[in-house]
């Protein structure tokens, strides 16, 4: 029979499932320390806690970000219509596709025809989660239509906007499209001008 011996222990505890003999100390030790204290147990738990208490409001502004940042592109790209208006003379629009999420810029040539740009003036989509739920024009409600377009003129003017973003049912923005700068405002919830 195998013997197993460390430092000076000789006899010990025989394991007839494995033939392999152990220290009687060693097995009293190994129960001992085999669990968890209470204390162990309290320190993870706090821990655990502190990151849960950190991360989760972190988590409930991800969506106010997703709205302000839909928000400064919309907001970008207003300014740069507004610009391209005035230098290259020629009416522009805003357009907000409602049922595709997206908003873009284009051109309208001398015949008529609608140009769509491209860089800063190409489609883009809402950020994350966020979405374009009304735009109203004018003070104007458009009933029923998904693609809302909004004109800019070369003289430096654009109608008066009014863009409603939303992320799930407590985040809400108001953006609102000046006529004489291209400026706009960002309000909290919905507002109407």
């Amino acid at each position: 029979m195998p013997r197993f011996a460390v430092g000076n222990w000789t006899d010990g505890v025989e394991r007839p499932e494995t033939g392999v003999t152990f220290p009687s100390q060693w097995t009293a030790e190994h129960r001992a320390c085999s669990g968890f204290t209470l204390v162990e147990l309290a320190v993870v738990t706090l821990i655990i806690a502190l990151f849960a208490g950190l991360t989760l409001p972190l988590l409930g502004q991800g969506r106010h970000r997703e709205l302000r940042s839909t928000a400064r592109r919309i907001s970008g790209l207003t300014r740069w219509v507004y610009s391209e208006a005035a230098l290259s003379g020629r009416e522009h629009e805003l357009v907000f596709d409602l049922q595709r999420q997206v908003f873009f810029a284009r051109r309208l040539e001398a015949d008529g025809q609608q140009v769509a740009l491209s860089g800063p003036g190409r489609e883009r989509s809402a950020a994350g989660r966020s979405r374009i739920v009304e735009v109203i024009v004018g003070g104007q409600r458009p009933f029923g239509e998904q693609t809302v377009a909004v004109r800019v003129l070369p003289l430096g003017w654009l109608e008066e906007t009014v863009v409603h973003l939303e992320s799930g049912e407590e985040a809400r923005l108001t953006l609102r499209l000046m006529p004489l700068t291209g400026a706009s405002e960002i309000h909290e919830g919905f507002l109407e001008f």
